[in-house]
């Protein structure tokens, strides 16, 4: 070959050679490693934590001092312990380096998780096979409880109505309240936070609100907000929470009134989202408001809207301190989360309450999915 031909021929570079494959004991030894430093930062942590707390409930010193000694056992010491493990793992091998790291950061979490989040829902499922103390194996009698019991399948039509009017009702309000509010030319933070605020109030708060627009007394002058109003028509005054089916569509509206901010917020989030250019075309067009809205606007939030609808759901499913305050579940309010309260805390049969507590949990696992999917599908398009 010329001297012109090997400076015109391209150079080749060679690929790298391929990483060594590791041998199964050190595949083993780094597994190893993992687990420790996943365990090591909770466990070390817990001991500081329930030592110092000890010493404080313990010592008789000044309070200036024990809020001194909390703070800096929580904030501080927590602090020394990831940087500690972190400088252990920078001491590690360079090629296990990077594989240890994250488990030092997300290990303790994944324990956390586990120890309050998993280990209940395991320990909650084998309850439910369990009887009343939780001493001997009953099998499915306690699911067959669920769905032959009286009360129990009184609570699940109830739940059921609260999934489809609580929802609906609050969606198509709010997302009335967003269009309005959004027309607005001033005043739409005003009338957006009077309509939000209702959030701020607890359920137990709300229901106590609500007690008094109810009240019914059945001797001395009715103080109810309702019953005030009959009167003033010249009827009788009405118990209201004992009148089925009605009273709990009046324990709805407690919800609705709390959900509807929630649902205008988001939605009129989504509804500025959607492009100027798109509505002015549309008006070029000739298309009138209303159009606007059934044919642009909402389809162009219609994934928002799923994804409000499916987050009420799974706070309907779990409602529990309307009821319980309200009615106490008399009167054909019954739902099921309350109906888990009640046999586990006040009937002490921890079997039944665990049954309850799992199909609510298998009820809502459909619910989730569908909020899963829905952001994926977002995420996809973004």
């Amino acid at each position: 070959m010329s001297e012109r031909e090997q400076l015109i021929q391209p150079v080749i570079e060679e690929p790298p050679a391929p990483d060594e494959p590791q041998s199964p004991w050190m595949r083993a030894g780094l597994t190893v490693v993992r687990f420790l430093a996943a365990i090591a930062v909770p466990i070390v942590a817990f001991t500081i934590l329930w030592l110092s707390f000890e010493w404080l409930r313990e010592a008789d010193v000044n309070r200036g001092v024990i809020v001194l000694v909390a703070v800096a056992v929580g904030v501080f010491g927590i602090f020394a312990l990831y940087w500690a493990m972190d400088f252990a793992v920078n001491r590690m091998p360079e090629r296990w380096r990077e594989s240890v790291r994250p488990w030092v950061f997300v290990g303790p979490a994944l324990v956390i998780l586990s120890i309050f989040l998993l280990y209940p829902a395991v320990n909650t499922i084998w309850l439910s096979f369990l009887d009343a103390r939780s001493e001997s194996f009953v099998g499915l009698q306690n699911y067959g409880f669920v769905f032959t019991d009286d009360g129990m399948l009184r609570a699940i039509r109830n739940t059921l109505a609260w999934i489809i009017v609580v929802p609906s009702v609050s969606v198509a309000v709010g997302l009335g309240f967003a269009v309005l509010a959004d027309k607005l030319s001033r005043g739409e933070s005003i009338a957006k936070s009077l309509i939000f605020l209702p959030m701020a109030v607890s359920f137990v708060g709300a229901s106590v609100v609500f007690g008094l627009i109810y009240d019914f007394k059945v001797f001395g002058a009715q103080t109810g907000l309702l019953n005030g109003i009959v009167q003033g028509f010249d009827g009788d005054p009405v118990a209201w929470l004992s009148q089925e089916p009605w009273n709990n569509l009046l324990l709805m509206v407690i919800m609705i009134w709390m959900q509807t901010g929630f649902a205008m917020v988001i939605l009129s989030a989504a509804i500025k989202s959607v492009p100027d250019d798109i509505l002015e075309a549309a008006r070029i067009d000739g298309a009138s408001e209303l159009q606007i809205f059934w044919r642009v606007v909402l389809p162009s939030i219609l994934s928002t809207v799923v994804v409000v609808m499916t987050t009420m759901i799974i706070t309907v499913l779990k409602v529990f301190d309307i009821v319980f305050v309200m009615t106490n579940g008399e009167s054909g309010t019954e739902v099921i989360a309350e109906q888990m309260i009640r046999w586990f805390f006040r009937n002490d049969h921890d079997g039944r309450g665990a049954a309850i507590a799992v199909v609510l949990f298998l009820a809502i696992i459909p619910v989730m999915w569908i909020n899963v999917k829905r952001f994926r599908a977002e995420e996809e398009i973004r």
